[in-house]
C-alpha cells in the first residue's frame, strides 16, 4: 500500500475544486439564460408537459442513480488499494451490470411507463403525440446514461475533474446552441427539443468513453461475467436503489401528485425552482465531487482520522456555500425572479424559497453518505432512508384530497422529511464510521441553524425599517444580505480553529501576490 500523502491530497482537492468552481461559474450563466429562454420558447404548458413526462421516466432511471453510486464507489476503492488487475476487473463487471440495466430500464419505460404517460398524466389533448415523443426521446437517453455511467465514475474515481470540466463546458454550449435553434424554426418546438437534447446527450456520452479509454487502462472493455464481483456489486447497488426508489418517491412522485392536482402549469412553477435549486448546489455539490475520491481512499488505506476530518469539514462548508447563496434568494426572491424571468408561473417564488431550503439539507447529506458509501456496509443507511421517505406520498396524497392542500405546503411536507431523513441517516451513519453523534449537533447544525436563522431575521428587519420598491432599494438590499450571512457565517459558523485556518490562507495569498 502507497503512503498517504495528506498534504499531496490536500493540494488535489483543493485544484479539483477550483476547476470544477471554474466550470461551474460559466455553466450557471448559460443555465440561466437557457432557463429563461426556453420557457419564453416552449411555453409554461409545454414546459410543464417536459418536466412531468421527463420525471416518469427518472421514476425508472433510479436504476441509474444507484449504479453509477456502486460504479464509483468500487472503482474509487480499487484505486485507492492500487491493485491494477483488480481494477480493471472490476470496472469491466460493473460495465457489464450497467448493460443488463439498461435493458431492464428499457423495457419497464416502454410498458408501465408508457401507458401511464398516455393514461393517467394531465396533458392537453393537443399535446398528446408532442408528450409521446418527448417520453420516448427522456427513454433513450436514460439508457445510454446507464450504459456510459461507469465511464462518467472513472472519471471522477481518478480525480481527472479538468477533463470533467471542460466536457461539461460542451455540453452546456451545445444546450445554448439548441435554444438558439427552438428560436428560428417553425417546427413543434417541444418535440425538437427533446430531440435535440437527445442528440447532445449521445455526443456528450462518446467523449466521454473515448477519453476514458485513451487515459485509463482499466477502461479497455471487455464483456465480463465474475459471478463473485457481480454479486457483490449487486448487493450493493440493490441497498441503494432501495434510497433512490425513496428519493424519486419525493421528488417525482411529487411531480406527478403536483400534475395529477394542479394541472401543468404548477409542474412548470416546480420545474424552475428545481432547476435554480440544482444549478445553485453546484456551490456545494463541486466541493463534493472533489472530496468523495479522497474520503473513499482515505477508508481504503486506512486512515480513519482524515476521512473524519474530511466528512466533518466538507459537510460544514457545503452547507455554508448553500447559506450564502440561499440567504439574499430568500429575502429578494421576486426582485431576483422578474430579472431572470419574462413571464414568472404562479408559485414560483415560494417553490424556489421551499427547495433552496432542500438545497441546504441535501449540501450536508453528500458527505455523510460519502462515508457509508466508502465503507460499503449501507444496509442500515438506505433502510433508514427509505422508512422516512416513503411515506411523505401517502401523506401528500391524503392531505391534498381532504383537505385542499396548497402547492407550497405539499413542497414544506418534502422539505420536513428531508431534514428527518437527514438525521436518521447520521444516527445511523456516524457510529459506523466511528464518529460521534454529537459532533454534527454541536460542530455543525447548531453552527448552520445559528448563522442562516440570526441572518434572515436581521435581513428581514432592515427591510422592515427601510422599506422601498425601487431598483435601488433592492440592489442595497441584495449586498446586505450576502454581507449578514457572510458575517453569521464567521461569527457562528466557524470556530476559531476554522477562523485562523481560513486567516492563514487569505494572509498566504496576499503575501503571494504583492511579491
Amino acid at each position: 500500500m502507497a503512503p498517504v500523502d495528506s498534504k499531496s491530497n490536500n493540494k488535489r482537492i483543493a485544484k479539483n475544486t477550483a476547476l470544477l468552481y471554474i466550470r461551474m461559474i460559466f455553466l450557471l450563466g448559460i443555465s440561466f439564460y437557457t432557463t429563461r429562454a426556453i420557457l419564453q420558447a416552449l411555453g409554461v404548458v409545454d414546459l410543464g408537459i417536459y418536466n412531468v413526462v421527463g420525471g416518469v421516466v427518472a421514476m425508472f432511471s433510479f436504476i441509474n442513480g444507484s449504479l453509477s453510486s456502486a460504479s464509483s464507489r468500487f472503482i474509487t476503492f480499487e484505486l485507492g488499494k492500487g491493485i491494477k488487475d483488480e481494477i480493471h476487473k472490476t470496472f469491466n463487471t460493473i460495465v457489464t451490470v450497467h448493460f443488463l440495466f439498461g435493458l431492464i430500464l428499457l423495457v419497464l419505460a416502454e410498458t408501465i411507463g408508457l401507458w401511464f404517460v398516455l393514461n393517467k398524466l394531465v396533458i392537453p389533448e393537443e399535446r398528446f403525440t408532442a408528450a409521446f415523443w418527448v417520453y420516448q426521446s427522456a427513454v433513450v437517453s436514460a439508457v445510454i446514461v446507464i450504459c456510459s455511467a461507469p465511464f462518467n465514475a472513472s472519471i471522477i474515481a481518478h480525480e481527472k475533474m479538468s477533463a470533467f470540466a471542460y466536457i461539461s463546458i460542451y455540453e452546456a454550449l451545445s444546450k445554448l446552441v439548441i435554444v438558439l435553434i427552438l428560436f428560428t424554426t417553425t417546427l413543434d418546438k417541444l418535440i425538437l427539443y427533446s430531440l435535440l437534447l437527445l442528440l447532445v446527450q449521445s455526443s456528450v456520452i462518446l467523449i466521454y468513453i473515448r477519453y476514458c479509454k485513451k487515459h485509463f487502462e482499466e477502461s479497455r472493455f471487455n464483456l465480463t461475467w465474475d459471478k463473485r464481483r457481480i454479486k457483490k456489486i449487486f448487493s450493493y447497488a440493490g441497498w441503494v436503489m432501495t434510497g433512490s426508489l425513496a428519493y424519486l418517491s419525493c421528488t417525482q412522485g411529487l411531480n406527478i401528485l403536483l400534475n395529477l392536482f394542479f394541472g401543468p402549469a404548477v409542474n412548470a412553477a416546480q420545474a424552475l425552482a428545481t432547476q435554480l435549486q440544482g444549478a445553485l448546489n453546484q456551490f456545494s455539490t463541486n466541493f463534493m465531487m472533489a472530496v468523495k475520491p479522497q474520503i473513499t481512499i482515505s477508508y481504503a488505506q486506512g486512515n480513519l482520522r482524515r476521512m473524519h476530518t474530511l466528512i466533518l469539514s466538507s459537510t460544514k462548508l457545503g452547507a455554508l456555500l448553500m447559506l450564502i447563496i440561499l440567504v439574499p434568494f430568500f429575502v429578494e426572491v421576486d426582485f431576483l425572479l422578474s430579472i431572470w424571468l419574462k413571464e414568472i408561473p404562479n408559485h414560483t417564488a415560494n417553490f424556489v424559497r421551499i427547495m433552496l431550503c432542500v438545497g441546504v439539507v441535501r449540501a450536508m447529506m453528500e458527505p455523510t453518505m460519502a462515508a457509508i458509501h466508502a465503507t460499503g456496509r449501507i444496509r442500515k443507511a438506505e433502510i433508514t432512508e427509505m422508512i422516512c421517505m416513503i411515506l411523505l406520498l401517502p401523506i401528500a396524497y391524503a392531505l391534498l384530497k381532504i383537505c385542499g392542500l396548497s402547492p407550497e405546503w405539499t413542497l414544506v411536507l418534502y422539505l420536513i422529511t428531508e431534514i428527518y431523513t437527514q438525521i436518521g441517516r447520521v444516527t445511523v451513519i456516524y457510529p459506523q464510521v466511528g464518529l460521534k453523534r454529537r459532533y454534527y449537533f454541536t460542530n455543525i447544525i447548531i453552527p448552520i441553524v445559528l448563522s442562516g436563522s440570526i441572518s434572515i431575521i436581521t435581513c428581514y428587519l432592515f427591510r422592515f425599517f427601510v422599506s422601498g420598491d425601487g431598483v435601488i432599494y433592492h440592489f442595497v438590499m441584495l449586498p446586505f444580505a450576502l454581507i449578514s450571512i457572510l458575517l453569521t457565517s464567521w461569527c457562528f459558523g466557524l470556530n476559531n480553529s476554522e477562523r485562523k485556518f481560513v486567516l492563514e490562507k487569505i494572509s498566504k495569498y496576499i503575501n503571494k501576490s504583492s511579491k
